[in-house]
């Protein structure tokens, strides 16, 4: 089992409260996040942000082991991942995850939205998140 971690630091309370996120690799050192980098356009990060990179690399990431499996040997895969945000109640809800795929690769164009449909399905960032997910295919060239 790999297990990795990460973790949150938050000074002061509500709007007025600030925080850091860092990982165990270290790609984020106490990289900043609160309500304003939140809802508003201040520099820093978020929840959904970190979301949204986990999502498009994870499904990205088995789409290419898929493809692998299929015997395509080179190429190139670009997702994008939308994660949004919704109010709910008195609080909020990550409600859906719409990732879109930009593929060129020696593959057959069926087959690609295929293998995609099953990588949106099965990657394990997929399988964590209870929120609707869409997937739209771009495929540039084909077999």
């Amino acid at each position: 089992m790999i297990t990795r971690t990460a973790r949150a630091r938050y000074q002061g309370m509500g709007k007025d409260g600030q925080g850091w996120i860092s990982t165990q690799s270290g790609v984020l050192n106490e990289q900043r996040y609160g309500f304003h980098t939140r809802f508003e356009d201040e520099p820093g990060t978020n929840p959904e942000e970190l979301i949204a990179g986990a999502h498009a690399g994870c499904f990205t990431m088995a789409l290419s082991f898929a493809l692998a499996k299929e015997g395509v040997t080179e190429g190139t895969l670009e997702t994008e991942a939308l994660v949004k945000l919704d109010k709910e109640g008195e609080g909020f809800k990550i409600s859906r995850s719409d990732l879109t795929l930009t593929a060129d690769v020696p593959l057959e164009e069926t087959r690609l939205r295929e293998l995609a449909e099953q990588a949106k399905e099965n990657c394990p960032v997929s399988k964590l998140l209870n929120a609707e997910m869409t997937l739209e295919v771009r495929a540039s060239q084909t077999a």
